[in-house]
């Protein structure tokens, strides 16, 4: 049977072992309909015009992992932004390991989905806020329909979290081929701030491929500092769904740092419901050989005075492929609304590609709206004046794209985190420069 299939038929058995309330349970099997219906996406679809998911789908998944892994801290430390305090909310294939977490209730409820769907304590912020962001297409419903494990995040009001919440789902590849959907809830009450990292890693080469879900909700005057670092092996496939409901007057950033894995599918959803609402979407992509990213937005600009920033970098060696396709929404009643929307790529191969198409819909008459798009190789005149001043040709080069990823690293606001990028970024230039960015 293909991997549809596979699913749909699997889902009969998981649901009957679910433990949780009936809220969840109907949710759950109204989005095994959508997802029976409408099936994986395709290339025909618009917003999937330029990545297609058939090689993929070939693979015979795992489902449900059944091998449980015992990781050494040791080994794993390298992908934790290990030098700061943190939170730390830890799964191992799918399942939660709780040697190698810092969960809390002090407070705050930094924890697992599995408890929050199961236990009444949590029921209200459910059934308020889980799938009440989350759009209902294909692959969201998939997750949707098989939510069990994941982060769950609630900051009631007036909180200032004061150290980052780490989010690490590590693939032992104890299966030839896995398929794990993790399903993070993030609720930010009034006036609270919180950072959080999320990272996705598989510790081998077996295939993985990874269908993710976070719901994030900022209330009034809330800030959520997001930061999606991926990096992972050759083999593991991505793809992200984040969705984001803004009430008045707070800020939500996200920087997502694309650098490794087969195919990244990051789709980024913002809905602005209130005024003086700051939308912040931020992005760093390098990749080579025959990797692909594809970075599909959406701001939907709702109600008046608010602002929405889109800023995403890319760089394309061998013959890897690159995809943005941005739109930004202005609603009539969303007057004096400020969105910028800017994708620059780098071409560093003849065989690299770049599929990018900003949007913009408009309908209300008193706005300052911009989007554009720029594909190219490096300035040969900046090439020439720093050879000409006796920097090496590979160092000259490497100078020239940090400084294209300046303005997007100069935003991130956790230090430890920019180190970490700079860091890996000239890992994947193949240079060592000392300095940070």
């Amino acid at each position: 049977m293909d991997l549809k299939e596979k699913l749909v038929s699997s889902f009969i058995v998981f649901e009957d072992q679910a433990d949780v309330d009936t809220y969840v349970h109907n949710v759950r099997n109204d989005a095994i309909k959508i997802f029976e219906e409408k099936g994986f996406p395709t290339k025909k679809e618009e917003a999937w015009k330029y990545t297609s998911l058939n090689k993929l789908l070939k693979e015979d998944y795992s489902i449900f992992p059944k091998q449980e892994s015992d990781i050494d801290y040791n080994d794993i430390k390298k992908y934790f932004i290990h030098n700061i305090d943190s939170y730390k909310i830890v799964f191992i294939d799918g399942k939660y390991s709780s040697h190698l977490s810092q969960t809390t209730h002090d407070g705050i409820d930094v924890c697992l989905m599995s408890s929050a769907l199961s236990k009444p304590k949590y029921r209200l912020v459910i059934e308020n806020y889980f799938n009440k962001a989350a759009e209902k297409d294909s692959l969201t419903s998939l997750n949707t329909a098989f939510s069990q494990e994941g982060a769950y995040i609630h900051i009631p009001k007036n909180k200032l979290v004061e150290k980052p919440i780490q989010i690490i789902h590590l693939s032992t590849g104890n299966e030839s081929a896995t398929m794990l959907q993790p399903r993070n809830l993030i609720v930010v009450d009034e006036n609270s701030h919180v950072q959080i990292i999320e990272r996705h890693q598989s510790l081998t080469d077996n295939a993985v491929l990874t269908n993710s879900v976070t719901e994030i909700f900022a209330n009034k005057r809330a800030i959520v500092d997001y930061y999606k670092i991926q990096n992972d092996n050759a083999n593991a496939s991505l793809i992200d769904n984040t969705f984001i409901k803004q009430k008045r007057e707070s800020v939500a950033s996200v920087h997502t740092f694309a650098f490794g894995g087969k195919l990244i599918r990051n789709n980024l959803n913002y809905y602005q419901e209130g005024e003086r609402i700051n939308s912040i979407l931020k992005g760093v992509t390098i990749i080579g050989n025959k990797q692909h990213v594809d970075h599909n937005t959406l701001v939907h600009h709702i109600e008046p005075n608010c602002e929405s920033h889109q800023d995403y970098k890319g760089i394309f060696a061998d013959n890897a492929t690159g995809v943005f396709n941005g739109k930004i929404i202005v609603e009539k009643e969303a007057q004096k609304t400020n969105a910028f929307q800017a994708n620059n790529n780098i071409l560093v191969s003849d065989k690299a590609s770049i599929n990018t198409k900003p949007q913009l819909e408009i309908f209300a008459d008193d706005v300052k709206c911009s989007h554009g798009c720029t594909i190219g190789q490096l300035d040969e005149s900046a090439m020439f004046y720093m050879r000409s001043r006796g920097i090496p040709e590979k160092e000259a080069k490497a100078l020239l794209m940090y400084a294209f990823s300046n303005n997007v690293l100069s935003s991130v606001k956790i230090p430890e985190i920019k180190q970490r990028i700079t860091k890996i970024i000239a890992n994947k230039l193949g240079v060592n420069i000392g300095f940070d960015l």
